[in-house]
């Protein structure tokens, strides 16, 4: 989702006018849940591009009414472009919850600040490197020379790029890394010869293969993709609190966890052209893709959900792997502490729903 996976603004806001989302003020602080009518906990929860099929989970459960079944008021709100990422406007205290990739936990922990994951939504990364044909890209070794569009410096989709050229023994110093955004920023790149590939996610690749000027070169969109290319699954979209807030609202965070691993069973259990019919018009037909484009993407790369919201075994260390490679995090990490399958454990046991993912263990 990388990092930053950055909304379409046409679609955010014709969500913002439909109240789909709610806007985060950027001095508020979220230290605590607090109730609304009927004691009912209120949570902020800020997704790292709502509209992108990666972290179509977050607005689903919204419009199963899946957290207001479960007894929690979660109000959404989106990253914007160049502004504050989710997950760094959950650890300064600005929303209570971050919609954001797994790895940022592990980024955390090596700055000394103790962030976790409380449930696992997604086993890859949603991604795919889409590439010119005249970029004669087939894998990470043959990034030498070439530039490449990530979503921005610094983003998960960056970290993934480096990854990959490294994984073939590419260094970072023999390639050019630049942030395109996503959505038609992105694929003005590629149309414009700015980049000879670009590290992106659907709707974007759907468009970008409509148009003719990419095509998936590497495959990180499914769990059976990324472990391919990457040895493991790959965690992904998650959601992410500070310890500290958990340990203080436990109940609250079960409350999510119910609501999102129930939304992960229905995704599960539904097709791609169920979910979209319950996504906001705005997510699912744009100015990028027609919807039964988005259909077809989805359908491709449907298997990226995890069904149980579990944290998959081995996905950490995969994930720890990838970020000691790319030179993010040089010291030890205790991956115990950057993840929990308690509440999505007790969740799935509250709903009697069967669990086919395997845990992953306190070291990952």
């Amino acid at each position: 989702m990388s990092r930053r996976p950055v909304a379409v603004a046409a679609s955010v806001l014709t969500v913002l006018a439909l109240g789909a989302v709610s806007a985060c003020s950027g001095t508020s602080s979220s230290s605590s849940a607090s109730s609304g009518s009927g004691g009912t906990p209120t949570v902020k929860l800020m997704v790292g591009g709502i509209d992108k099929q990666i972290y179509l989970p977050y607005q689903l459960a919204q419009n199963l009414g899946f957290y207001k079944k479960y007894g929690v008021d979660v109000q959404l709100s989106t990253e914007q472009d160049g502004g504050v990422g989710a997950e760094e406007a959950m650890a300064s205290g600005q929303v209570d919850m971050a919609g954001a990739w797994y790895n940022h936990t592990i980024e955390f922990q090596a700055k000394g600040k103790a962030v976790e994951d409380v449930v696992q939504l997604s086993g890859a990364p949603g991604e795919r490197e889409m590439c010119t044909k005249k970029s004669g890209v087939t894998s990470g070794a043959d990034f030498k020379g070439k530039t490449l569009g990530v979503t921005d410096l610094g983003s998960g989709t960056d970290t993934l790029t480096q990854f990959l050229a490294a994984k073939k023994g590419v260094k970072t110093s023999q390639f050019h890394r630049i942030g395109v955004g996503a959505g038609s920023t992105a694929i003005a790149a590629l149309q414009n010869g700015k980049v000879d590939c670009v590290m992106t996610t659907q709707p974007t690749v759907a468009a970008i293969e409509k148009k003719g000027v990419g095509t998936s070169a590497v495959d990180l969109a499914t769990t059976q993709g990324a472990t391919a290319a990457m040895g493991g699954a790959f965690p992904a979209a998650s959601v992410l609190a500070r310890t500290d807030w958990v340990n203080a609202h436990k109940d609250t965070v079960q409350k999510v966890v119910d609501a999102l691993v129930a939304t992960m069973h229905w995704i599960n259990t539904h097709s791609a052209s169920d979910i979209a019919n319950k996504l906001p018009a705005s997510f699912v037909s744009n100015q990028l893709v027609t919807k039964a484009d988005y259909i077809t993407a989805l359908t491709e790369d449907k298997g990226q959900f995890l069904p149980d919201g579990i944290m998959p075994a081995g996905g950490p260390k995969t994930s720890l792997a990838t970020e000691q490679l790319v030179g993010n995090v040089k010291g030890s990490v205790d991956l115990g502490k950057t993840f929990t399958n308690d509440f999505a454990l007790q969740a799935n046991k509250t709903e009697g729903f069967k669990t086919t993912t395997t845990p992953a263990g306190p070291t990952g």
